[in-house]
């Protein structure tokens, strides 16, 4: 029976860690926010981020000028948090559909956000971009030991399972 019991406790606490990471776009006037956040239980080494927009439902694209694709009111790329954790700030111009974020680390619960506006070009609201909106467009985070990616699908956020780490 002890060894029954020690088997049993021993399966409980030998599930793999995970370092999964949540994406979440936030619409906002007049910024739009990504917030990426690790939501796993341990850090993310080293890794590219991209948010590729362009397969979206409704043609999203970034909206960083006043005299380009977009519609109306612009904002230009900003880190507002996390920037430590980014090596560099990525060049966002507009009508871009893809942004990669190079990041050094992501430790557990740790979150980088940024802010830009971000336009519908196929849909009605040009300046509002909904949940279903983003449907299509992926986020991919890729180390030099693997690669994993998710399609954003009814809502504007998702989770990245990444693999386990020790």
């Amino acid at each position: 029976m002890r060894n029954l019991v020690t088997a049993v406790v021993a399966t409980l606490f030998s599930t793999p860690a995970m370092a999964d990471l949540e994406v979440a776009f936030l619409e906002g006037a007049p910024k739009d926010s990504f917030v990426l956040t690790n939501s796993g239980t341990c850090d993310l080494d080293a890794a590219a981020i991209t948010l590729d927009l362009s397969t979206s439902a409704s043609g999203v694209i970034f909206d960083v000028t006043g005299n380009g694709a977009g519609t109306e009111v612009f904002q230009p790329f900003e880190i507002v948090s996390g920037e430590g954790y980014v090596v560099d700030r990525p060049t966002v111009r507009d009508g871009d559909r893809l942004v990669t974020l190079r990041l050094k680390s992501l430790p557990r619960g740790e979150t980088v956000a940024f802010t830009v506006d971000v336009d519908d070009t196929r849909g009605s609201r040009a300046i509002t971009v909904t949940d279903s909106e983003l449907s299509g467009a992926t986020a991919s985070i890729k180390t030099p030991a693997w690669t994993a990616s998710k399609t954003f699908e009814e809502t504007a956020k998702l989770r990245v399972p990444l693999p386990t780490c020790s």
